[in-house]
């Protein structure tokens, strides 16, 4: 997926300004894709300049003025288009499993502080999705983009959940492995 499409996604569901896509992608489709606030602005621009999105200057007193993204129709017409092709299996890059390959020259005990790390950052994720997902979510009537959101979440919390399992089992292993 390109940076072009998660953009034109958030602004499927309403007009936005760069500020508010960039904390959007924080708070929501960041935690499945990654852009920095600069490289948010740089594809809106492209995207304008493509047609696919229209911006709008807002006047504003005792403050800049504040621009306004809008999906055009030719956007979502792209966004479907986008949607038609297949998805890639996503790469890993993961310089702590990379470590796991030549465990008989590294430092274990730095490896498990690492690992116990690890562990708390995944921890820390599940409990953010478990909150968005009790917020936003649960006991409530769901709209076809809701539901579509919701599934992305319940993915994100089932792979957080076993790669919490799996490094725990690690942790495990390595014990072993220093004990011997």
């Amino acid at each position: 997926m390109a940076l072009a499409e998660a953009i034109l996604v958030c602004l499927t569901d309403r007009p936005m300004s760069g500020y508010d896509l960039a904390k959007t992608f924080d708070a929501s489709i960041g935690f499945f894709w990654r852009a920095s606030h600069q490289q948010v602005y740089r594809e809106l621009a492209r995207l304008r300049d493509r047609g696919l999105v229209d911006s709008t200057e807002i006047e504003q007193r005792g403050k800049p003025n504040r621009i306004l993204h809008t999906i055009t129709k030719s956007g979502e017409e792209a966004v479907y288009q986008w949607s038609l092709k297949p998805c890639k299996m996503p790469s890993i890059k993961d310089e702590l499993m990379v470590k796991f390959y030549a465990l008989e020259n590294v430092d274990i005990p730095a490896l498990r502080e690492q690992l116990g790390v690890r562990i708390d950052q995944h921890r820390a994720k599940l409990s953010a999705y478990f909150r968005i997902k009790e917020r936003f979510y649960d006991g409530k009537s769901l709209n076809v983009a809701q539901k579509g959101k919701l599934i992305a979440l319940t993915m994100g919390i089932s792979n957080e959940k076993e790669l919490t399992i799996t490094l725990e089992n690690a942790l495990v292993m390595l014990q072993d492995v220093e004990e011997t």
